[in-house]
């Protein structure tokens, strides 16, 4: 699996240390930028005929999100257009980001053709079948 580990901003240098509420308003900011930052969250279960991936996608639509198989990775790539189409607002804070992300898995050992994908109240819930065990042909191997 891959993850993206975010990093903390530090703005030290900027904010003065003599005055209490730049710092309180330094820290506040600071740490919604590093929530944004985070990949979404998954949960990976696996029992006896599949595996199930649960994806935490809130506020995405369904068309916005694409599901790929390639060489044993899957690719879960998420697009996020957030237009501001409202005018004469006038943010304060504006934390909701418009870009994509995406999360790989290697997956090996599945079936590829009876995948299954739900997505409702932004939850992804995919369903990777095992591929059933081929039954072993004996094989006597000669010593040279």
């Amino acid at each position: 699996m891959f993850d993206l580990v975010p990093f903390r901003r530090r703005r030290s240098s900027i904010v003065e240390h003599d005055d209490p509420l730049a710092c309180m308003f330094s820290n506040f900011f600071n740490d919604a930028l590093d929530l944004a930052n985070v990949n979404f969250k998954t949960d990976v279960k696996e029992n006896e005929n599949e595996y199930i991936i649960q994806a935490e996608l809130p506020g995405i639509k369904k068309d916005n999100i694409c599901l790929e198989v390639n060489d044993n990775y899957l690719t879960i790539a998420v697009t996020n257009n957030q237009e501001n189409t409202e005018e004469g607002e006038n943010y304060i804070r504006k934390e909701r980001k418009t870009g994509s992300f995406q999360r790989g898995f290697y997956v090996e050992n599945i079936n590829q053709d009876e995948i299954k994908a739900e997505y409702q109240d932004g939850i992804l819930e995919l369903v990777l079948p095992k591929k059933k065990p081929e039954k072993g042909q004996k094989k006597i191997i000669d010593i040279n």
